[in-house]
């Protein structure tokens, strides 16, 4: 695991480095949503790195080992930013975004800050008005508007195996477990304080409906390539937003999958890794 220092504080990140004898393979980064981090793309990213450089920042989102700066601000466009900043720091260029779940990096287009994002993947993720998505979501945001000690509360169960299948923790964020040992380390840094105050900033934050509908509708700014994936039995995630975003984005393509909830790399890895690599490699320089 790398580190680099952000304006907000350290962001732990994987990099698989450039695949051998490419040194001008294509760049892909995998971002994550609350309580999460890039073990979340385990089946997915090695095959990924076959043909480009696959990069897996862990976000302060509940799921980090390093707190942030007590000044940090992690409200929706704070986090935003520091996406921007993360990729600025590593002096990416034309990277191929992927978001699932989170849905916080739509407003770089919106805040001006898309200008290193050469190719953009929507997969199952937060549009529209649906900030933050669902009962789940809502009862997120509750927890982080009661501070460190009501995201501790909520978070405790989710250490039980059981208790985290129930659809108002995360039984309708996968059809498939997570992985225990995956779980495990998602769940644990919240019992730390300060872990606890960073993802409080974000949850307990107001994501005004009328800024986040906006925000959206600026996808139409963005005229690279865009692959929207869409999960058919999504719980959280409406369908037609997949749809509504496919025709938002001048050059965005549309794929549905099925037999998934929100986190397709868990359940739909290998399909989701074909649509990946298929996109990934639209207009990239041929490998030798």
């Amino acid at each position: 695991m790398q580190t680099v220092e952000l304006p907000a504080g350290t962001i732990e990140y994987d990099d698989s480095g450039q695949p051998p004898g490419r040194d001008d393979a294509p760049v892909v980064v995998l971002l994550h949503g609350l309580l999460m981090d890039g073990s979340l793309w385990n089946e997915v990213a090695p095959g990924l790195a076959r043909d480009a450089r696959v990069i897996r920042p862990t976000l302060p989102l509940g799921a980090h080992r390093v707190a942030m700066r007590d000044d940090a601000e992690l409200d929706l466009r704070g986090m935003t930013r520091l996406v921007a900043d993360f990729l600025a720091a590593l002096d990416l260029r034309d990277a191929t975004l992927v978001l699932n779940d989170w849905g916080g990096p739509i407003l770089l287009v919106e805040m001006g800050l898309d200008e290193r994002v050469g190719k953009l993947v929507l997969c199952a993720c937060e549009a529209f008005d649906n900030f933050p998505p669902g009962i789940p979501g809502r009862l997120a945001g509750l927890a982080g508007r009661l501070g460190p000690v009501g995201v501790g509360l909520a978070a405790q169960p989710l250490r039980s195996r059981r208790l985290r299948r129930f659809p108002l923790l995360f039984g309708w964020m996968s059809r498939r477990p997570v992985p225990e040992e995956v779980a495990r380390a998602w769940f644990a840094p919240t019992r730390e304080r300060a872990i606890r105050r960073d993802l409080a900033k974000y949850a307990g934050s107001r994501f005004a409906r009328e800024e986040t509908v906006a925000a959206t509708e600026r996808l139409r700014d963005f005229d690279r390539p865009a692959l929207v994936v869409w999960a058919t039995e999504d719980r959280l995630m409406p369908r037609d937003h997949g749809r509504r975003l496919a025709e938002l984005l001048p050059r965005g393509r549309l794929v549905e999958l099925d037999g998934s909830y929100t986190l397709v790399p868990i359940d739909r890895p290998q399909a989701l890794l074909a649509e990946l690599r298929a996109f990934v490699a639209e207009g990239a320089p041929a490998a030798a």
